[in-house]
């Protein structure tokens, strides 16, 4: 078997003893808001989306709703996470998409999801994993930081990450596997600064240069 293939193996038995089951992070009601989240969580927290959502919610948890509320108030309520501008115009304009191509539903196909505005590949996958429960791998900075860490990938980019992640792993991981990386990069590998004695991982089956960056 080969080395990588080996290493994909052990990096499930790790997961699977120390993040057992996985949930999303951020707080959502429905499709539609699971959809608004994940377009608001570009380059934001979870954890900061989650502190304006509430309110954007209350307002508006289905497109029909959100196309009733201007999208300078939209703004207004998701400046914390950045691009408020851009995120703002994008809800507004594929809530009206919603509401006029699909009578106000999500659509559950990648096609369809990446034609919506402020939607690109990565959402879309989240939105067909969370959402409808089909197998996905989204590939976020995270997990292509972590995967070329742990030299399961050559590391050029997501898209190559998510090809590479998708032949290492049986597809009926992918969604809890992917969710699992997420948080073990968040409590045990961070980008800066990764530690030895947190980081039991990459001390296992990391390679020699992510390695040598533990300290």
């Amino acid at each position: 078997m080969p080395l990588n293939k080996l290493q994909a193996l052990k990096l499930i038995e790790l997961l699977d003893k120390s993040i057992k089951n996985p949930e999303t992070s951020l707080e959502y009601r429905n499709k539609f808001t699971l959809l608004t989240s994940v377009v608001l969580s570009a380059q934001c927290t979870d954890a900061r989306v989650n502190t304006v959502t509430p309110a954007l919610f209350a307002l508006a948890d289905t497109p029909y709703k959100m196309i009733q509320v201007p999208t300078e108030k939209i703004q207004q309520i998701i400046r914390p996470c950045g691009l408020s501008p851009k995120k703002a115009k994008a809800i507004s304009e594929l809530s009206h998409i919603l509401v006029n191509q699909y009578s106000g539903q999500v659509p559950a196909s990648y096609e369809a999801l990446e034609a919506l505005p402020g939607v690109g590949h990565k959402t879309a996958s989240v939105v067909m994993s969370q959402g409808f429960g089909f197998a996905a791998f989204p590939v976020d900075t995270h997990i292509h930081r972590l995967l070329t860490r742990w030299g399961l990938t050559n590391g050029k980019n997501v898209e190559q990450t998510e090809r590479d992640a998708k032949k290492l792993f049986a597809e009926h991981t992918w969604n809890k596997l992917h969710l699992q990386i997420i948080f073990y990069g968040r409590e045990y590998s961070p980008a800066r600064s990764p530690k030895k004695e947190k980081d039991f991982i990459t001390m296992k089956i990391g390679t020699a240069k992510a390695i040598r960056e533990l300290i």
